[in-house]
């Protein structure tokens, strides 16, 4: 495969220092088993959330669409947090309408968390299926776990025109050690586990399809989150510190609702959590180095 890839404009797009990718995407194997309508496949940008937010901001745009890097220098998580993985990694954007994620009325102004499960859980099941020795867990509300450290992450927008934005982060090349100092202990990555890079295009032809079935039966029973999400669980039964705001819950998980709000056992009762974070604002990466 050459060193040029194009996006969905016909446009050339060259990859750094004119180097290769090492493990290259075929875009007709994504279009076709993958599900997608649009596909772009850049070398580097500094966020593929932006890039998408770009494509679903344009009325004229083919959905599903996705935004494919083989590099980020902005990637970013939650709540202002700056998101690493190794060079080479899958870094996607997937952008859909907001119909496919509800049941085709007003799309939400800010993102349900039913939808960061269902990736997560799709996401999580896919990572099994063909890496069935990497044990993937999903952790509420929107990380992929496995040996106890973060293996993935996903962030939910909205945005104009009842389009929603899915990035995903996957660590499926590179070492926890090449990550700056403080992560090193909090991430993992495939290779770490198995030995061996995971193929994108191998992962993505498996959690494509698997996630847009996903919304589809949630649309119409939203109990089945639920059945699929309880066996992927990494927190269930485990004390559990929430940051809500200003305010600190402090409980034992007991799994999530059929909405995907978090289910906690405090001394007050059960809580349902619909957002929050399980990660003290103190301790959130915001980066030390722009191209990190």
């Amino acid at each position: 495969m050459d060193a040029l890839h194009t996006d969905r404009r016909g446009e050339p797009n060259d990859q750094s220092e004119g180097m290769a990718v090492a493990d290259p995407i075929d875009r007709n194997v994504l279009l076709g088993r993958g599900g997608l309508a649009t596909l772009e496949h850049r070398a580097e940008v500094g966020s593929t959330m932006e890039r998408a937010r770009d494509i679903a901001e344009d009325a004229g745009a083919k959905l599903p669409a996705a935004v494919i890097a083989d590099r980020q220098t902005l990637g970013r998580g939650r709540r202002g947090a700056r998101w690493w993985q190794p060079a080479g990694s899958l870094a996607v954007s997937v952008v859909l309408d907001a119909a496919a994620a509800t049941d085709g009325s007003v799309a939400p102004s800010s993102p349900p968390a039913i939808w960061s499960l269902a990736c997560g859980v799709a996401l999580a099941e896919a990572i099994a299926a063909v890496e069935p020795a990497v044990g993937p867990l999903v952790r509420w509300p929107n990380d992929i776990e496995a040996r106890g450290r973060k293996l993935a992450g996903i962030l939910v927008e909205t945005a104009p025109g009842g389009r929603v934005i899915f990035g995903i982060g996957v660590n499926t090349t590179g070492s926890s050690q090449a990550a700056p100092p403080p992560l090193q202990r909090k991430l993992i990555t495939l290779p770490d586990i198995t030995g061996r890079r995971l193929s994108r295009e191998t992962l993505l032809v498996e959690f494509l399809p698997r996630f847009l079935r996903l919304l589809a039966e949630i649309d119409r029973d939203p109990a089945r989150l639920q059945a699929r999400y309880r066996p992927l669980c990494a927190l269930d039964g485990h004390p559990l510190t929430v940051f809500r705001g200003g305010e600190i819950l402090r409980g034992m998980c007991r799994g999530i609702a059929a909405d995907g709000a978090l289910l906690l056992d405090t001394q007050a009762g059960r809580v349902r959590v619909v957002s929050g974070s399980l990660t003290d604002p103190a301790e959130v990466w915001h980066g030390s180095d722009p191209a990190s």
